[in-house]
Order: structure tokens, then sequence, then C-alpha cells
């Protein structure tokens, strides 16, 4: 069945409304091959550390960080090498990384507990693979019952695939967003609070980019052609970010390029796991200043950009900024006519009482197993929801039947947003995809990377307590 004409017009608003988003989906079967050559193997040790994340008199708030080091780190290659990375677990958790947006070997997707044990306290695992594709994605903690306390102490990264010919820019700037519940004093909140995985997740009262309160500030010459990569790895929060000061185009969305497109009202919606890419050129006149805001209360700024110096004399030479290319490896229609079909329906969850607005959302019920996917919680040995041979494409219909907007990721694998009649789907390609409640949608995607794979919940919270399932293609 073919899709509809991509237009800027229904297909941007389906994107920049209120549900929406999943990742790529290949020609041919994922390539299970050994890494190719690339760099050596790095080494990141997670431990306890220290960071300033509020003013003193309160104390330095104690953080899980890579290497001592408080930013989150960015792992860049070029697409055809291979990740070589060894995860040493200094931490007193068991630990795992999800390379969230990555079409990854199933034993290198990082789900302690369903692809690989948990790396236990003291012990290390080695992260071996050569992405498929170029793009931005993120590293995030993934352990069965176990995700929510090491990203709210602070674990996470950003992993980059630069293209074999990057667009030109003047530099290619990352931004990874992350919010951690503090006390008055910079110190953590107890995780583990029923009320809060029965809800929203656990939201942070205190917003960092790239590590640091903020906003991060960076200066550029003026007239700097920029390349934006910005990344959710809140546990919990999702937001809307705007653009102000200057016209960001978007060019790839979780990590896969799309139509050149200028976000509707220059705000993008940005749930746990979102990344986009964006080309911007910064005015031509020093201490001009483009800030990006999520829409968090009044506005709040997490990055600014300043021009300083002297302009550079290159912006005449540069083509206008376009399409950085397209993904030769994504087909131009999914067959939908013999597709096998399946329906999930997301439950569980606090109750809200819609007759007493303002009322506290209220949970009985076993804190352990709060989500279900057709009425089971996921559990490491659960049986898989569905079972399909690798190279049958599989459409399923998702109902959010909670009290709640729910954000789903769908590993290994992509898939097209369907129209509801399934006469065509959107123009763009996804791994993260939220569903406001009370609605259903529908997602098509080939099933051709063997393994088992999870259908999650990006907020942890709910992720711990049950919101996932898993297909197996075999």
């Amino acid at each position: 069945m073919p899709p509809r004409k991509a237009t800027t017009g229904p297909s941007r608003r389906a994107l920049l409304g209120g549900a929406a988003a999943l990742a790529w989906l290949p020609r041919s079967s994922v390539a299970q091959t050994a890494p190719a050559a690339g760099p050596a193997e790095t080494t990141w040790t997670a431990a306890p550390g220290q960071s300033r994340l509020k003013p003193e008199p309160a104390k330095e708030t104690p953080i899980w960080s890579f290497d001592g080091k408080s930013a989150p780190p960015v792992l860049r290659i070029r697409k055809g090498e291979a990740v070589r990375l060894k995860l040493d677990n200094k931490t007193d958790k068991p630990l795992a990384l999800h390379w969230h947006g990555v079409r990854n070997k199933n034993a290198m997707d990082g789900v302690g507990g369903v692809t690989q044990p948990p790396i236990a306290p003291g012990a290390s695992f080695t992260y071996e693979f050569t992405p498929p594709d170029a793009g931005t994605s993120v590293i995030r903690p993934l352990i069965v019952g176990g995700s929510s306390e090491p990203s709210g102490r602070g674990l996470a990264g950003m992993l980059v695939v630069e293209e074999p010919t990057p667009p030109p820019t003047d530099r290619d700037l990352s931004f990874l967003l992350q919010d951690l519940r503090l006390d008055d004093e910079g110190q953590p909140l107890a995780f583990g609070q029923v009320s809060f995985a029965a809800a929203s997740g656990r939201l942070g009262n205190l917003v960092s980019v790239n590590g640091r309160p903020t906003p991060e500030a960076v200066e550029v010459p003026p007239g700097s052609r920029l390349r934006l990569r910005l990344a959710n790895a809140c546990n919990a929060r999702s937001t809307r970010i705007r653009f102000d000061g200057a016209k960001a185009y978007v060019v790839a969305v979780d990590g896969q390029p799309t139509d050149l497109f200028e976000p509707l009202r220059a705000t993008l919606p940005f749930a746990p796991g979102t990344r986009y890419d964006l080309l911007l050129d910064m005015p031509t006149e020093a201490g001009a200043a483009v800030t990006i805001n999520a829409l968090i209360g009044q506005g709040l700024a997490l990055a600014t950009i300043k021009t300083k110096g002297e302009p550079l004399q290159r912006r005449s030479a540069l083509p206008p900024i376009a399409l950085i290319g397209n993904n030769s490896l994504l087909p131009a229609e999914v067959k939908l006519q013999n597709a096998f079909r399946r329906d999930l329906v997301l439950t569980g969850g606090a109750r809200i009482d819609k007759d007493k607005p303002g009322t506290e959302p209220v949970f009985t019920g076993d804190p352990t197993r709060i989500w279900q996917i057709n009425g089971v919680s996921g559990a490491a040995g659960a049986a898989p929801a569905f079972s399909v041979k690798r190279g049958q494409v599989v459409v399923l219909a998702i109902r959010n039947d909670t009290a709640f907007l729910q954000t789903l990721h769908v590993h290994g694998h992509a898939f097209r947003l369907l129209h509801p009649l399934d006469d065509g789907w959107e123009p763009y390609w996804l791994d993260t995809f939220q569903l406001l409640d009370g609605k259903t949608a529908r997602i098509a995607f080939l099933a051709d990377n063997p393994g088992r794979w999870l259908i999650s919940s990006t907020v942890l919270e709910r992720f711990d307590t049950g919101m996932w399932t898993s297909f197996e293609v075999v």
C-alpha cells in the first residue's frame, strides 16, 4: 500500500502535535557482522562523584558519572567504525547501558536482565558493535527493575555517528537534557517512590544541560553555521523546546534524516529518548544571541549561543541550508497487505478522579507491577508477547487505556506511524513514540533483526514497574 505524498502541511502537524514519533526501518536485514576497523577500546568507569549543581551554601550533589566527569560523555565515531566500550561498574547497583536509537545486535542492545546479565557492582562488560547508520543516539541505563536510580543520579551519554560527508558547518554542538530531584541542600530525594512510578514518573526540580545547571553558555564567531544535536535523557520529563533569535531547521529526527523543515511556531515536542538534529546560521553581528528554551513553567533557558569576535568571512561561500542526505537503508514503502497484526493495550497506574480536578492520583496495588501491556507487567522471565519469522512485516495497534501520556520505544527495529485507515504513513522515521491517554496509534515495521526485543516505556519509573513487553524474531 503506497504512502501518501510527503508534504510540509499535515505531516508536519502530526509530528509537532501531541502523538508523535519512532525510528528507522532498513530495506534489507540488519547486518550481524563483526565490528569494522575503528577506534581502540574505550573504557568508561561508572562511579560516585560530586557536582556543584546548586550555589552555596547548598552542598555539592552526590552524582554518578563516567570517569569522574560531571558532564555526560559524547562518544563520536564515523559511519562504518566500531564501538568498543568497556563499562566498569564501580557503583553499588547493577548496571547496563542501552544504546537508544541504534539498530543494534541483540546481545549489545543493553537491557540488563533481558539481552545481557546486569553488570554487577565491581564487574565489567564490553559493548562491541558497528552502528549501521549515521545519527544521534542516547546512552541510558536500562536494567529490569532498576533503571530509575542510575539515571536519576546522572548516568547518561550520547553516541554520535557522523556521516561520511557531513553538511558544512563551523561547529557541531551537543546538548543533553537531564533533570534531578534534589532537596534544598542539593541532595537527591529518595528513589523508589510508588507515587511517582504510578503517575508521571520522577520529575526533577533541577534541570541540567550537559551535566551543568542551565543555561549552557556557548560563544561562536558571528555568522557561524551550527549543527545542534539535542537529546532528552530525563527520567520522565516531557516538554517542548523553542528557538529564539534565529531560524533553526530540523534535518534529522531521532537520528534519521528528514525533509528539511522549520519547527511549527519554532517549537518541538521533546520526550525522554527523543533527539533532534538542527542547522542554523547565527546572526552576523557581534553580541547577538540564540536561545533554546524549554516550555517549563514560565519558560526555562536551556542554552544560550552568543556571537563574539570578528565575523566569519566564509558565510557567503556556504550553500543554503539543505537536507543532510537520505538513508539508503530506509525503504520507500512497507507492504501491509500480509502483515502480522497484533493489538497492545496499555493499562495500570494511578487513578485520577476527573470529577474532582486538582485531587492527587490514587494507586492501590502491587508496587512492583504498577503498569501492564495486555494485562501483563514486564518481567525478565516472561514469554514474548508474540513471535514472528525474520522478514515478516508487523503492524501493531497500541491503545493507551491509562490516565497519562505514555512514551514508548521499540528496540532493534524501526517503524512508520500509520494513518488511521492504514492508507499511508507519516513521512518521517522515529524511535520514540508519544501516545495520549485514551488514544490508539498504529505502527508498522519489518521484523528483520533476530532476537528478543523490547517495546518499553522511556519513563524509567514506569519501565521499572512493568510498562514493557517483548517480541521475538526467529
